[in-house]
């Protein structure tokens, strides 16, 4: 089978290209065609001589996603993609306008296998690990919709991106790259439900990625309540993996919490997070919980947002409460799955 030349960072399509004796150069105009003008077919990469683009046509495919369906409008601030995989799955991403900020919000897993009782894509269970151009093609197929430029893209959609650890980075590093999508590395987030050694591993990379943990809860029976793998990764455990990562890097994580109404937004659990991320260079992101057909829980009143946002602002200044965006088509936090699989 071929190649899928998609699938390439720039460092490694160089490498690729000197098993054929190719020099580097090549690779940066192969990577252009690709990654900044979108092009799929080896015919239209047009200063490329025909020899070597018949040469490439032989040895290497160039993978794209299909779009199934769009969601919203750019007018509501959210935009749902639907996209089919060439295997027939199928996944989601979502384009968001905040401010000055055009955000993808892209997905690393088809499906996951974590369970959260607050998202709905536990309930489609896990299908496979997405490839790092199936990643970072959805950032390129969402761009050619949307008028204004990304300017950035968050790796919070279906799946753990840390359970698929090198294809998530390597997308990263694509869209990330000058010849590309040209996204600053500051402006790719990374989440991870609290996958420890995801964590130490990122810490140690050369680019300047931000990392963003789900918390959701501040004391470990409510977390295992609300997020099954916190058995595994405890909140001690976890702590200690951020605490390393911001004295490696010199960089604050941000916390996402999401508030869940009678579970995670009263004083108790107000008072815990104060405990728990106390001197830990941090910012917390305080996000209302988007309700789903199959869901048991309610989300947090305004009212009940507020007070918890000023119960911990004092001791933890930088909080933010993050608007819902797409709820309304279910493309808000946790909402993302693929409706014919989701199990009610």
């Amino acid at each position: 089978m071929k190649l899928d030349i998609k699938n390439l960072t720039l460092a490694q399509l160089q490498a690729e290209f000197r098993k054929i004796e190719l020099p580097a150069f090549r690779a940066r105009q192969v990577f252009r065609w690709l990654w900044l003008k979108g092009v799929h077919d080896w015919k239209k990469m047009s200063d490329i001589s025909k020899v070597l683009r018949t040469q490439f046509d032989e040895h290497y495919r160039i993978g794209q996603l299909k779009i199934k369906k769009r969601k919203g409008s750019a007018s509501q601030g959210a935009v749902k993609h639907i996209f089919e995989l060439e295997d027939g799955n199928s996944i989601e991403s979502v384009w968001l306008k905040d401010g000055p900020r055009r955000t993808v919000c892209v997905s690393t897993q088809v499906g996951c296998s974590l369970g959260c009782t607050f998202c709905r894509t536990a309930q489609m269970g896990f299908k496979r690990n997405l490839l790092a151009g199936e990643i970072a093609g959805q950032v390129l197929a969402v761009s050619k919709g949307q008028a204004e430029r990304i300017t950035n893209v968050v790796f919070m959609g279906m799946g753990e991106p840390f359970l698929n650890y090198d294809s998530t980075l390597d997308a990263a590093r694509i869209l990330n790259t000058d010849l590309g999508a040209k996204i600053g590395a500051r402006k790719i987030t990374i989440s991870t439900v609290g996958i420890t050694e995801g964590i130490r591993r990122l810490a140690q990379e050369p680019e300047q990625f931000k990392l963003a943990v789900s918390l959701n809860a501040a004391d470990q029976k409510t977390r295992e309540r609300l997020m099954p793998i916190a058995r595994r990764y405890p909140l001690t455990e976890l702590m200690q993996a951020v605490r390393d990562y911001t004295v490696v890097t010199n960089k604050r994580v941000t916390f996402e919490y999401v508030l869940i109404r009678g579970v995670n937004d009263r004083r108790k659990d107000a008072n815990n997070l104060i405990l728990l991320l106390q001197g830990v260079p941090c910012k917390i992101n305080l996000i209302p919980f988007n309700p789903f057909p199959e869901t048991e829980f309610e989300a947090s009143k305004d009212a009940d947002i507020a007070r918890f946002s000023k119960w911990i602002m004092p001791h933890l200044p930088a909080v933010m409460v993050r608007k819902s965006l797409g709820a309304n088509i279910l493309a808000g936090c946790g909402q993302l799955a693929i409706g014919n699989e989701a199990k009610a």
